[in-house]
């Protein structure tokens, strides 16, 4: 009897959702399974979702993706005879006959509720919870995440598995290339991120005319303008490149060129970044906060998000100290090799398994 894989979430362009969810596909080959997504997936037996309810459509796409969740989604588990559902998302029918497992990545919105929306807080205290209390099992990417599903949803441990995520390791690897003289961050504008403090640590670089300061990912209307703003205060416009989104083919190369990774984040449900620097052998800074010290090990340099000299004094270190950086490198290259998608796909099939 299959099991249902929901993916009608799948954006175009991907996602660090939607790559953990199509890595996880390939190792849950063995399981007879189905798969609702909007985009097509060589290999595996797809079913079409509406293409307007994946997450490129914003808020009005979640609201129709969870309408449909709860009123269609059920009927087509009926359909398709499936004993199981698996969301790698938290998203699942309420009140329905579908028995259900789901992954939750984190609880951002609850953590920092002064940087979300109040519909974003509710979806997660209410209807999160919900699909969690309603759930066989729930899966998480590090133990921060576990540990706030129990601080702020009430979830016991019995019902919890930590399964930690992976990289593409023919994609991310080391590929020999000079270092160019610029410090990257990856990931989206979102304040929780960090960003503004990692500009200003980047303005207090003592030699800051010798270096460049790249943020590779989506613009947002709602933050964007204010990261430029504080860039052009600053003075530095002609060292800070804002990339936007970068293809997954240039990405390797811009990642191994780079002095160092500095991902300040406040907070991570895992910080695939590292991960993927880690194993191109660029040195990482990131913070000694939430699952990210989970991640690095001691094969980082783990800073103190909060005070900016901290991550100038990393910055700094690595710039300037030639030893360090190799040392960072080879110890990244190791360390990341303990992370593989087989790993982590073997340990959700032991998840679901026992509830098919």
């Amino acid at each position: 009897m299959p099991i249902l894989v929901n993916l009608s979430f799948a954006p175009a362009q991907p996602t660090g959702w939607l790559s953990y969810s199509l890595n996880l596909l390939k190792e849950l080959k063995n399981l007879d399974i189905d798969v609702l997504s909007p985009i097509e997936i060589s290999g595996i037996r797809c079913h079409q979702s509406p293409p307007e309810m994946t997450t490129d459509f914003g808020m009005k796409g979640h609201l129709k993706r969870l309408l449909w969740t709860q009123f269609k989604l059920p009927n087509l588990y009926r359909k398709m005879k499936s004993t199981l559902l698996f969301s790698p998302i938290p998203e699942a029918p309420l009140f329905s006959s579908c028995s259900y497992v789901v992954t939750v990545h984190d609880l951002i919105p609850l953590r920092f509720p002064q940087w979300f929306s109040r519909t974003q807080r509710l979806y997660c205290s209410y209807y999160i919870r919900a699909v969690i209390r309603q759930s066989k099992h729930v899966i998480c990417d590090s133990m921060a995440t576990a540990e706030d599903l129990s601080k702020f949803l009430g979830v016991t441990e019995d019902k919890i598995t930590v399964i930690p995520l992976a990289y593409d390791s023919e994609k991310f690897r080391f590929l020999d290339l000079p270092t160019q003289n610029y410090f990257l961050y990856l990931g989206r504008h979102n304040p929780h991120k960090n960003s503004e403090r990692l500009i200003t640590a980047f303005a207090a670089l003592p030699n800051r005319q010798d270096y460049e300061l790249w943020l590779a990912g989506p613009s947002d209307r709602r933050y964007t303008p204010v990261l430029k703003a504080q860039v052009e205060k600053l003075g530095i416009t002609n060292q800070v490149k804002f990339l936007d989104y970068i293809p997954d083919s240039e990405l390797p190369k811009i990642i191994n060129e780079a002095i160092a990774l500095v991902f300040p984040s406040l907070w991570e449900g895992f910080g695939l970044p590292v991960l993927e620097a880690m194993a191109c052998g660029t040195p990482v800074i990131t913070s000694n906060l939430s699952s990210l010290p989970e991640v690095a090990g001691d094969a980082a340099i783990l800073i103190d998000p909060y005070k900016i000299g901290e991550i100038t004094e990393a910055m700094q270190a690595i710039a300037t100290n030639s030893g360090l950086r190799s040392r960072l490198s080879s110890q990244g290259i190791t360390h990341c090799q303990q992370f593989s998608w087989e790993k982590t796909g073997k340990a959700t099939v032991e998840v679901l398994s026992r509830y098919i």
